[in-house]
């Protein structure tokens, strides 16, 4: 049977239109999420997000604190700002380079809650007329690349990695309760939910299988959040 050319012709330049058209739309997929993912960071930097849940400091009155007084609280709630822009970093990572459903699952619903103190955070910031790390961008991009690191390093040790951080968070929110001015009614009760959260966040992560971290990891850890505490209280 002879070939009919010009079907065929007519064939092959719709083959190529249409792979042109895909691969237009998919080269423009890639690029609103480029910018669906800038937008995002941008707004983790500085706090302009949605809360799910009203702020615990809502209907509260704080009794009069004196500059110095706001001042440390202003330090101390911006030292939790930071971590909740990496914990932000942390959770999109981990989500992001994880194969297992479930787990991806788990840290957006994480990322969600942890959306909240972000918020929350922002606002008692504002409160006090004080403004988020300058080292924010530095924080979100170191944060996520360990969030990657563990995430290739497979379920049980990323989900390690959320128990373990979970677990020195709480140490850290314990301490700024015992540092906060008993009169920083509004930043105490922000802190106190945080702290629940975080040892929920922690308690799933081990319900799923996590694995323990070794001394060595868990002392750099400590180390590496010691550096970022003492840094953002100031800038």
């Amino acid at each position: 049977m002879p070939i009919n050319r010009s079907f065929v012709r007519d064939a092959l330049r719709d083959s190529g239109c249409a792979s042109i058209a895909l691969n237009e739309r998919s080269a423009m997929f890639n690029i609103d999420t480029l910018i669906n993912d800038f937008d995002k960071t941008l707004r983790v930097f500085h706090g302009v997000v949605a809360s799910g849940r009203a702020s615990p400091a809502k209907g509260l009155d704080d009794d009069v604190m004196d500059v110095k007084e706001k001042q440390h609280s202003a330090g101390l709630m911006r030292v939790n700002h930071v971590g909740e822009v990496c914990a932000q970093a942390l959770y999109e990572a981990q989500g992001r380079f994880s194969r297992n459903a479930t787990l991806k699952k788990q840290f957006a619903q994480a990322a969600r809650e942890e959306e909240d103190h972000l918020a929350w955070t922002a606002e008692r910031l504002n409160e006090f007329g004080s403004r988020p790390s300058l080292l924010n961008p530095l924080w979100y991009a170191g944060a996520y690349a360990m969030g990657a690191l563990v995430a290739h390093s497979g379920d049980a040790r990323s989900l390690g990695f959320v128990v373990e951080t979970e677990h020195q968070v709480k140490e850290h929110l314990e301490r700024h309760l015992d540092a906060l001015p008993v009169q920083d009614a509004k930043s105490r009760a922000i802190v106190e939910q945080m702290r629940d959260d975080e040892v929920a966040h922690g308690a799933a992560a081990q319900a799923l299988g996590a694995a323990e971290m070794p001394p060595p990891v868990k002392a750099a850890m400590r180390a590496m959040a010691k550096v970022m505490t003492s840094t953002a209280y100031y800038i």
